[in-house]
């Protein structure tokens, strides 16, 4: 007997000690709709912000500064969401391992949907002076906060309930979500800017944040009826919920979680600077007319959609570090031709570079992660480390990817090529460390190991 076949018979051998959770049907439709309306709500509070932030919100809270530094600000107050990121995974991923993954997805979705409402309510600069850009900054920190579990909560409850060889695909939907909450705040923004510019700066900025309660409201009803993963009352029947699952992902699997933070280190800068830092490079730079740019991202976001969805698929028929490494791959040599094609002013060149920066960096390699990273961890402390990963590379990638890209574009003459050189290193750094990390599609989610070298399923019919 071959040595293939044999390592075939061992895995297949081992995976019966942990026999899978009967699918119930109605979950999983509930829990697609629910991990993917959370994300529609958590992205699109984040693109009407970071797109108010590159547009107007200079203007309307630090307009005593030039308009370099107004947008440095602007971006500032953006990344203080992202610090807050962590500290939020932190605080829900303790009582998402203790009490379930469903109560953590209702409470995030309140506190998201009501920060965002709140910004919409703020006095300006011209108001309240200095107080403005503090109670600014003090509603970003509280979106951050409650954004902290939230992809990480959808896909963690979707790769639990979804049936071997489906994980992939229907994890996908967390960013699916993600790129239809994309594709409503630029639709917002396209109608927002058809209004008069004073309309638009005295209460149409306002009615755009005012409008993610309609999201917040229709999203609390559909989790509500969310059923919890079979894997956390598996565990709970069991008695083996982890008391302290912080201490115990400090002490076992503190690696994996620096793997896992490296490896969306590269993906989330640069999917951030396609989504955030792009705008305002073509409006202050390229010198396009902003009403063009929402019309961009939303183009971008509806083809993200597609390539979320299509990873996911490819994700668990060809292996999930397969897929990841030919998508980062192909995302180290994409900044500088992409700056290239932006510069020309060209509407087509524009549009080609954005689709292909929202399909393979916003939505295509994180459609794979929503299922890889779920599987990389054990049953022990699945939630926490998927959440601490993501959500600390969300300081040094996506939080602060948008300020870095303003400060080196402003102190090396308006030259793209630092610019470009940052994005690409960052995607070089998540290459190489998911090439240490081992396959895991189909791995048994019951078991308390993490991952380890040759312990995945064999993929089926895979070529």
């Amino acid at each position: 007997m071959s040595e293939a076949k044999t390592l075939d018979m061992t895995l297949e051998t081992s995976f019966t000690e942990f026999p899978e959770s009967p699918v119930d049907p109605k979950n999983v439709r509930r829990a697609a709709w629910g991990g993917l309306v959370g994300t529609v709500l958590e992205q699109y509070d984040f693109v009407v912000y970071g797109t108010a932030s590159a547009l107007i919100f200079g203007k309307l809270f630090f307009p005593n500064i030039s308009p370099t530094a107004g947008m440095i600000a602007s971006f500032s107050a953006y990344a203080i969401g992202f610090a807050a990121r962590p500290l939020g995974g932190l605080f829900f991923s303790h009582y998402g391992e203790r009490f379930g993954r469903k109560w953590v997805l209702v409470a995030t979705l309140f506190l998201m949907g009501g920060a965002t409402f709140a910004i919409g309510c703020l006095p300006t600069f011209a108001s309240v002076g200095v107080l403005a850009p503090l109670l600014l900054v003090l509603c970003r920190f509280l979106q951050g906060f409650g954004s902290g579990a939230e992809q990480s909560g959808g896909a963690t409850l979707l790769t639990e309930v979804a049936r071997r060889g489906k994980r992939g695909k229907l994890s996908s939907f967390v960013m699916i979500g993600a790129a239809l909450g994309t594709a409503i705040g630029a639709l917002v923004w396209v109608l927002a800017q058809r209004l008069s510019d004073q309309a638009l700066m005295s209460w149409g900025w306002r009615a755009i944040f005012w409008s993610s309660l309609l999201v917040t409201i229709g999203a609390m009803i559909i989790r509500s009826k969310l059923a919890e993963s079979p894997v956390f009352v598996e565990l709970k029947k069991q008695g083996h919920v982890e008391e302290a699952p912080l201490r115990a992902i400090a002490k076992d699997g503190r690696m994996l979680v620096l793997k896992v933070i490296f490896m969306n280190w590269g993906v989330s800068t640069q999917s951030y600077t396609y989504q955030v830092f792009m705008a305002s490079y073509l409006v202050t730079v390229v010198g396009v007319d902003p009403k063009f740019v929402p019309k961009v991202l939303l183009i971008g976001a509806i083809c993200a959609a597609f390539a979320a969805f299509a990873t996911g698929i490819l994700s668990d028929r060809y292996g999930r570090r397969r897929v990841y490494l030919i998508i980062t791959g192909a995302l180290i040599f994409l900044p500088a031709p992409s700056f290239v094609a932006l510069s020309t002013g060209s509407p087509v060149a524009i549009i080609v570079v954005m689709i292909l920066g929202f399909m393979l960096a916003a939505q295509g390699a994180t459609g794979v992660q929503m299922s890889y990273f779920p599987e990389m961890f054990g049953n022990r402390y699945r939630y926490a480390g998927v959440t601490l990963g993501r959500e600390f590379s969300s300081i040094i990638g996506g939080g602060v990817a948008p300020l870095i890209c303003v400060s080196l574009f402003a102190a090396f003459a308006k030259s793209w090529v630092p610019v470009a050189i940052y994005m690409s290193v960052t995607m070089l750094v998540s290459f190489l460390v998911t090439r240490t990390v081992p396959e895991t599609v189909n791995r048994d989610l019951n078991t308390p190991k993490d991952a380890e070298w040759g312990d995945a399923r064999p993929l089926v019919g895979a070529r």
